[in-house]
């Protein structure tokens, strides 16, 4: 399998690295009360007057996938691969699709 160039690799002691160099302030986050943050989300126009309702919340847990190897044709990888990478989650979508679409509707 060919190396994806975009796939870096770092050491334990590289990874602390540059956790240091982040600018976000975690001590300040943990240190927030749960008003001062309603108040900051209250702030946020994008936010405003939304309530998160937890009441039906759900634990989902994805599913395992299963690995196969699958011959394609030629047009069909091109056509995946040429609107970027992500390529085999769009087929893995797209075959989803179909098969929601196909399943018989529960009464």
């Amino acid at each position: 399998m060919k190396k994806d160039k975009n796939i870096k690799s770092y050491t334990a002691a590289e990874l602390k690295a540059r956790r240091a160099q982040s600018r976000t302030d975690l001590g300040r986050v943990d240190a927030q009360t749960d008003k001062e943050l309603e108040r900051l989300v209250a702030s946020d126009e994008d936010e405003r007057g939304m309530q998160a309702d937890w009441t039906r919340a759900k634990l989902v847990l994805p599913q395992a996938k299963q690995s196969v190897h699958l011959r394609l044709e030629q047009e069909i990888i091109a056509f995946f691969k040429a609107k970027g990478k992500g390529h085999i989650s769009r087929m893995q979508a797209v075959l989803k699709a179909y098969v929601d679409a196909h399943r018989p509707q529960a009464k």
